[in-house]
């Protein structure tokens, strides 16, 4: 009996053993396959010219749900209910969820911006109520820097639900100024005074070419638009420089800028 007993304690002590075995051999040839798999999809997302922030996270994220999936697989080949696991999996998978939907939702936005690529690093653009210069784009958050040099956080919820306008993407912008003169002074005057002040700016494009044509008859003012193209970087100085210089012809030229007035007519009895 005591041979026997010895026998069966071997025997099991050997099934143990090889279960041991089989599951750390299936454990890392499963591993293995896991690394493999992860730089196949990391040289893919390379290829696909996608934001580096986004391939660690995306790698990293496949790595780990890889790996669990072979902890359970592995589990259950050695006789360990796995049911149990992927219940408490699924019920913590819900809870996190419902805890974290705002941050879930700005992480499926910043997945569809580092995708899609609506904009990129150094662009000005305006979204989500907000104006600047995108500094930082990350999973979760957009950062931006305004005009007057002061940061801004955005969440990409935000921003990937809403219009953006880049202002970046084309090399060139439309400067549109109206100006507006009085109903007395000559427009053919104004109109001159306007063509020779964008014609000798070299920042203005000649294609496309420019245009100076009454935008309206208004209250108190003859409106004159003027539509000039010039490149992204000139845009600002270009603006701010225009304005003073028709001031001064206009001045020069005795063209008037009209301000809101309101005549009183008084009735005695």
């Amino acid at each position: 009996m005591e041979d026997l007993n010895f026998s069966d304690i071997g025997t099991q002590l050997w099934d143990i053993l090889f279960l041991v075995g089989y599951a750390l051999l299936a454990l890392i040839v499963g591993f293995w396959v896991v690394g493999r798999v992860t730089k196949i999809i990391e040289k893919i997302l390379e290829s696909k010219d996608v934001d580096v922030s986004l391939q660690k996270f995306l790698t990293r994220l496949v790595n780990i749900g890889l790996k669990v999936l072979v902890l359970i697989s592995v589990a259950g080949l050695v006789g360990i209910p796995t049911t149990s696991f992927v219940a408490v999996i699924g019920a913590a998978g819900l809870a996190v969820g419902l805890a974290l939907q705002g941050s879930l939702a700005n992480f499926a936005g910043g997945v569809l911006i580092l995708f899609l690529k609506p904009f990129k690093v150094g662009d000005f653009i305006e979204g989500a109520g907000h104006t600047g210069t995108v500094e930082e784009i990350s999973i979760f958050y957009t950062h931006l820097k305004t005009p007057k040099n002061q940061a801004i956080v955005i969440p990409n919820a935000q921003l990937s639900n809403n219009s953006i306008v880049n202002y970046s993407t084309k090399p060139i912008r439309r400067l549109d100024i109206v100006f507006g003169i009085d109903y007395s002074d000559d427009i053919d005057l104004a109109k001159d005074v306007l063509k020779n002040i964008i014609s000798s700016d070299s920042r203005v494009l000649d294609d496309p070419p420019f245009l100076i044509a009454v935008d309206t008859l208004g209250d108190n003012a003859v409106n004159i638009v003027t539509k000039s193209w010039c490149k992204n970087e000139d845009y600002w100085d270009l603006n701010y420089e225009f304005m003073e210089k028709v001031k001064k012809e206009f001045d020069a030229n005795g063209i008037s800028f009209p301000f809101p007035q309101q005549d009183i007519h008084i009735i005695k009895d």
